[in-house]
């Protein structure tokens, strides 16, 4: 089933059809080649439910990209509906479950009340309405259903952003954005408080890959889809001599002394459920009964 997407209005960062054409091209090769991160990710996400004791019946995988979340989303969840969604139809036609969807994150295709547990491993990083679409997914979640993400964050490839802004301002006497921007730990846990999530946790991670070149850096984020796609971005390659720059100021910077360079991939991980009357709810203001000097003891200053 394909849902159609609203075209993007003038305040939109990404470049949504851009987005969609790289995970178009990445996804024939995408296993084994560009998965890489995502199965990573995918594992530690997961993992968060193994203090959720409770089955999810109705799970949604949301930027499914080639299935990878599946096997993990049947041990830990185990669900009797499973559906796969992403933007890429190429994508989607590579997952193995039944259920799979072409879906934009930014109009979400899905029934109120109607989900036990929505995932998304590395896919709302490239969302303009961030707040539009979480409201989509809190209202899809069921009256205490869980919302699990995982998304780039705003230290992701700064050795690239660096490398590229030193060698443009060199070779061109100006930069442009190679390096989406992302957002960071304290907005996103604001974002889902004022999206109506109840008990919002944000925590951050890092995973660092080394490579032998800038260039086969390129390579890896083009075959994870991943390349930029910002509307600002320029849309026509590099020039030799400021590519060559880039590289040689990325070797400089942060190489290693076997000449290898890290690509840092800043993760930060969501989680938040729709409110309901079962939850832990925080105590009324000026409810305690126990008194701050009988707290604190006889000896405090």
């Amino acid at each position: 089933m394909t849902q159609r997407a609203p075209q993007p209005d003038g305040a939109a960062v990404f470049d949504r059809a851009a987005v969609r054409a790289h995970r178009d091209r990445a996804a024939a090769g995408f296993a084994g080649r560009g998965d890489f991160l995502v199965r990573e990710v995918g594992e530690r996400l997961v993992g968060r439910l193994d203090d959720v004791k409770r089955r999810f019946a109705c799970v949604l995988d949301l930027g499914c990209h080639g299935g990878q979340m599946e096997p993990l989303l049947r041990r830990q969840a185990a669900p009797d509906l499973l559906i796969e969604a992403d933007l890429s139809p190429a994508m989607v036609a590579r997952a193995a479950g039944p259920a799979r969807l072409v879906a934009d994150e930014e109009w979400l295709p899905i029934r109120a009340d109607s989900l036990d547990l929505v995932v998304s491993a590395l896919s709302l990083h490239w969302v303009n309405d961030l707040p539009g679409a979480l409201v989509q997914i809190r209202r899809a979640l069921k009256p205490d259903g869980l919302l699990l993400a995982a998304m780039l964050g705003g230290e992701t490839l700064f050795e690239l952003r660096e490398a590229f802004l030193q060698a443009e301002a060199g070779q061109e006497g100006g930069a442009r954005p190679h390096v989406s921007p992302f957002p960071d730990v304290q907005t996103l846990g604001a974002l889902l408080q004022r999206t109506g999530f109840a008990l919002p946790v944000i925590d951050s991670d890092r995973i660092t890959v080394t490579y032998e070149s800038a260039e086969a850096l390129m390579h890896d984020l083009r075959a994870m889809g991943e390349a930029n796609a910002t509307r600002g971005r320029a849309r026509h390659f590099a020039r030799r001599s400021t590519f060559r720059a880039a590289a040689a100021c990325y070797r400089d910077l942060f190489g290693d002394a076997d000449g290898r360079i890290p690509a840092t991939f800043q993760v930060l991980y969501l989680t938040g459920w729709r409110p309901h009357d079962s939850q832990q709810q925080p105590a009324r203001r000026g409810s305690g009964t126990v008194r701050l000097t009988e707290a604190l003891g006889p000896d405090t200053p």
